[in-house]
């Protein structure tokens, strides 16, 4: 068993989207990867792997390959 509770990048991005809901009707696009996406949203994503990271949640080697 992981030592953190987020292990996968599914996990990672589902977080984000759950956290952030009007964000997610507004601006999640299933064909969207991660540069097609607003300046705003890719900010709100880093902060965000990066508070995981910090808190403990994810792993320092999946905050760095994690994705939007």
């Amino acid at each position: 068993m992981s030592a953190y509770p987020i292990t996968t990048q599914k996990q990672v991005r589902a977080a984000f989207w759950q956290g952030f809901p009007g964000m997610f009707e507004r601006d999640y696009r299933k064909s969207y990867r991660q540069n097609d996406y607003s300046a705003t949203v890719r900010c709100e994503w880093v902060d965000f792997v990066d508070m995981l990271a910090k808190d403990g949640l994810i792993s320092p080697e999946l905050a760095q390959r994690v994705t939007l």
